[in-house]
């Protein structure tokens, strides 16, 4: 079987990586050929958030726009079409229609976020609000013949829609995301994310200032996407984002922070569409970590097993005061938080869900063309 994955973004974006790359060699082993395909590639996607002019970036997008056209023409080698999200990041569903006209084949989505929610956008404002085309996730919805679900909210959603869904929740390789003996001399509180989740985190330093009176901790943060930043009080550590050093960053902590908060561009149905996957990295990595309760993220793990939850400033002062004080209760709850990786979230397991899905598209399209 031969699978086309068509994305937006390279290898350097989180869904690209753990919801298409690293199937490819599992889903080979099972006779299932994916073949991924992003519409930027590293260094296009590495300027998209860089401050250059709206001009500049757009000029760039002829490029990969002539590729996805040239790309159609190949259809007829495929026998499925993989969807992660939209083929493009921008516009109409343009090239998930050409491609699986041409190519006469079943099409599968795979939606690890709400994309069907309209939002504003943080860097580009209404003007990338404009082109983003929300409409476009209903539309594949419809079209597709079945849709990979990054959680159980997205999948209601979808099967409301009438489109088949499976529940594959985004995972790491739990042979590389994996404990380490660490040598911190003082606890390191950890965060890492992105430029337009920072704020979230940014919430929390009042916290983190009236926990430093008291106790001695690192904060360590990875992809702010600022140069500087600095708490009053706090010794703290910031890195850009990087592939390489990403397993070496979770696993350099020893307590995990994942706050999350509505926003204009983050709303109470959008955050419900957020798969919880640094939760996931922190268990798997066997750490414990503090968690705002919203969506799925209040159903991952066990609480006070494996992590904490918290709401309000006093909750998170609690939890992470409880986690800096007592290295058994963090060493306890990260082994636990493994133990549990290893039994819900493992790649092994989340493949054998997306095999059995391609496979039966393909039946059904077999059927189709017999009847």
């Amino acid at each position: 079987m031969n699978v086309l994955g068509l994305c937006s973004y390279p290898i350097e974006s989180a869904a690209t990586r753990y919801r298409l790359i690293q199937f490819v060699e599992p889903l080979a082993q099972k006779g299932i050929n994916l073949e991924v395909s992003a519409f930027l590639d590293s260094e296009q996607f590495s300027l998209l958030y860089k401050n250059k002019s709206l001009f500049q970036k757009a000029f760039g997008i002829w490029k990969p726009l002539l590729h996805r056209f040239s790309e159609s023409f190949e259809m007829q080698k495929y026998d499925l079409l993989l969807v992660q999200r939209e083929a493009m990041f921008f516009g109409p569903a343009f090239f998930e229609r050409l491609f699986q006209q041409i190519g006469q084949t079943p099409l599968i989505l795979d939606l690890d976020d709400a994309t069907y929610i309209s939002y504003v956008s943080p860097t580009y404002g209404k003007l990338g609000s404009f082109f983003k085309f929300f409409g476009k996730t209903d539309n594949l919805i419809s079209r597709a013949d079945a849709v990979i679900c990054g959680n159980r909210f997205i999948a209601e959603y979808v099967e409301r829609k009438g489109t088949k869904t499976v529940v594959v929740p985004t995972v790491v390789d739990t042979d590389k995301f994996r404990p380490i003996e660490k040598g911190n001399e003082v606890p390191v509180i950890g965060w890492i994310g992105t430029h337009s989740t920072f704020p979230w985190l940014e919430s929390l330093f009042p916290v983190l200032r009236e926990l430093s009176k008291k106790y001695d901790f690192t904060l360590k943060i990875v992809g702010a996407g600022k140069d500087k930043v600095e708490v009053e009080g706090i010794a703290l550590e910031n890195l850009k984002w990087s592939l390489a050093r990403e397993v070496e960053d979770f696993q350099s902590l020893d307590i995990g922070l994942y706050p999350i908060e509505t926003s204009s561009s983050a709303n109470q149905e959008w955050l419900l569409g957020k798969s919880g996957f640094k939760a996931i990295q922190y268990m798997s990595i066997g750490i414990p970590f503090v968690v705002t309760p919203i969506g799925v993220c209040a159903e991952l793990g066990i609480e006070n097993k494996t992590h904490f939850v918290a709401s309000t400033e006093e909750q998170w002062f609690k939890a992470l005061k409880e986690l800096l004080e007592s290295t058994e209760l963090r060493r306890q709850m990260g082994s636990k938080g493994r133990k549990y990786a290893l039994a819900n979230f493992t790649v092994s397991q989340q493949t054998d869900k997306v095999a059995n899905v391609f496979r039966s598209a393909i039946e059904k399209g077999q059927q189709k063309i017999k009847t």
